[in-house]
């Protein structure tokens, strides 16, 4: 290693990921408590020790170089190691403080916040970022190594991934308590092909369940409607545009409340899991371990939780 990256601070690499991320010296300096001229100074000495330029401004706008993406990579595993070690050296006096980085798919953003207030019952010195995203912004997540954890279903299977299933996610279908087919017992799952169904996006995990559940039966949906989210596909079927076929977590509430009523069909629920993942190989967390001993161990206590939620 060359001499002049040894001398590189901690404290410069704070400010230069600081300035990364807002792409402006002021903004820089308020949030780095440095005046502008300092934070300058403190790029400029950075990049005499790199020995390459890490900004370049283009018009009035700016951007980084190559140097300065790699530096931000490699400042990015020197941080969360700095992390890590504060927790182990905590674990170490007995206690467990720390950050868990958590993505989630949008079908487990209700139960999520119970999971994570039981989690920090346990550990209250524990603190959460949390995102809620859909499946394929989960999966991109993945790629890009930025949380400890997710949890999502339909885990995908052609990437390297350590994974365990937590709790059952049925999928069910639900209409207005005015649809005909209410109050109807044992339907038959054609009877799907008359009527409009209401389904997730292409590429959602409950869509992709769907999908590969209707091929198997050699059900053939003739009237579709597609929605962007559970919530949306929830909302429209309590309007009576149709049955909309959701997790049973989604619709919990309204079938609670009695907007909506669940349609009696011999081959549903479509039984799902809910899994913990991360990538295979990461190093994780001692909060990352201990969140997943906690899904682990405690599925008792999971599955109560999950209770009103369908």
């Amino acid at each position: 290693m060359r001499k002049e990256l040894q001398r590189m601070t901690l404290r410069q690499l704070q400010v230069f990921r600081s300035l990364c991320a807002n792409l402006s010296y002021s903004r820089t300096a308020e949030e780095m408590a440095l005046t502008q001229p300092a934070v300058s100074l403190q790029m400029r000495q950075l990049e005499e020790l790199v020995g390459q330029p890490l900004f370049e401004y283009v018009g009035r706008k700016l951007y980084l170089t190559d140097a300065a993406n790699s530096l931000l990579a490699a400042s990015g595993d020197i941080f969360n190691r700095l992390e890590i070690l504060d927790m182990q050296l905590s674990a170490l006096q007995g206690t467990l403080h720390g950050e868990l980085r958590l993505a989630v798919a949008s079908s487990i953003q209700y139960l999520t916040p119970h999971l994570l207030a039981a989690f920090r019952q346990r550990y209250p010195q524990v603190s959460f970022r949390l995102e809620v995203s859909t499946r394929s912004e989960v999966i991109r997540r993945l790629r890009d190594n930025l949380d400890d954890v997710v949890l999502m279903g339909m885990v995908p299977a052609d990437r390297a991934l350590d994974f365990f299933p937590f709790l059952n996610n049925p999928v069910i279908a639900v209409a207005a308590p005015d649809h005909p087919l209410v109050g109807r017992q044992k339907l038959n799952l054609a009877e799907l092909e008359s009527h409009m169904v209401l389904l997730r996006e292409v590429g959602s995990g409950v869509r992709k369940a769907c999908d590969e559940f209707f091929q198997q039966k050699r059900v053939h949906l003739q009237q579709m409607m597609q929605m962007g989210s559970g919530e949306t596909v929830v909302q429209s079927a309590i309007a009576g545009l149709g049955i909309g076929l959701v997790s049973a977590h989604s619709a919990s509430a309204w079938l609670r409340n009695g907007q909506l009523a669940r349609l009696d069909f011999t081959d549903l629920p479509l039984f799902r899991s809910w899994c913990a993942v991360h990538a295979r190989g990461k190093r994780l967390s001692p909060v990352a371990e201990a969140f997943l001993s906690f899904l682990r161990d405690e599925r008792a206590l999971v599955k109560r939780l999950a209770e009103p939620f369908g």
